[in-house]
């Protein structure tokens, strides 16, 4: 069996990053996000990305921190609220973003993953998000054609796996990580834990190893949160 697991985030990202590159990047704000592969990016300076991700974190954090050195060139998201150095390179033109449909953005990852060139959806139809794209007639209603998203590489966050790269994502986390893993012409995880081969009942697995090339232990990791609401605190009688 190929050894899949590899040291650091670093070494897993070895010989696969290159100036220009597409990345599809699971997660949906700071929950499920591949943290260590991310900060492994910023670190190999690689520019000029194309990311395919829900969002881009926030601040600081997540994606935010690619987008602080500047190291995107385009963002195909559907949120881009709670960011505000991506408000700011947006609206100077330093940042192109491609807007897109929550339901649709994971279709197409889904989609280009299963081979699928394109579909088409009613979302988005008679709004700008229609702009330029071909529109077809089924059953007298209007459906606009999308097209299906491959990369170079996509950068997931599971939370259990075997050596064999069969994965779990957990809760909320599994999220966009499941469509972005498939849609990467080479997939690299980070996990909590690994675990051996048997251990994990197939099924429960929701990503299956022949997607998974490389994996990192990434914990311990911190809960962070995006945003803190709290109230004071009542003294009773």
């Amino acid at each position: 069996m190929v050894d899949k697991v590899y040291d650091d985030a670093a070494a897993a990202l070895g010989g696969l990053l290159f100036d220009g590159m597409t990345i599809c990047a699971g997660g949906f704000g700071l929950c499920g996000i591949p943290e260590r592969l991310i900060d492994a990016i910023r670190d190999a300076g690689t520019r000029d990305l194309t990311i395919a991700s829900n969002n881009a974190g926030v601040d600081g954090e997540g994606l935010g921190k690619l987008l602080r050195t500047r190291q995107v060139r385009k963002m195909i998201s559907s949120y881009v609220g709670e960011n505000k150095e991506f408000e700011r390179q947006f609206l100077a033109g330093e940042l192109e973003v491609e807007f897109c449909p929550q339901g649709t953005l994971a279709e197409r990852c889904r989609a280009g993953g299963a081979g699928i060139p394109g579909f088409y959806t009613k979302t988005g139809v008679g709004t700008q998000v229609a702009e330029g794209k071909e529109v077809k007639v089924f059953d007298g209603e209007d459906y606009i054609l999308e097209r299906g998203i491959r990369a170079d590489l996509s950068i997931i966050k599971g939370w259990k796996a075997d050596e064999s790269g069969n994965l779990i994502f957990r809760k909320t986390a599994r999220n966009f990580n499941q469509p972005m893993a498939t849609a990467g012409r080479i997939c690299v995880a980070e996990v909590e834990e690994v675990v051996p081969v048997g251990t994990l009942d197939p099924d429960h697995i929701h990503l299956p190893g022949i997607y998974v090339k490389r994996m990192i232990v990434g914990s311990p990791y911190e809960k962070k949160i995006e945003f803190r609401t709290t109230r004071p605190c009542v003294q009773t009688a």
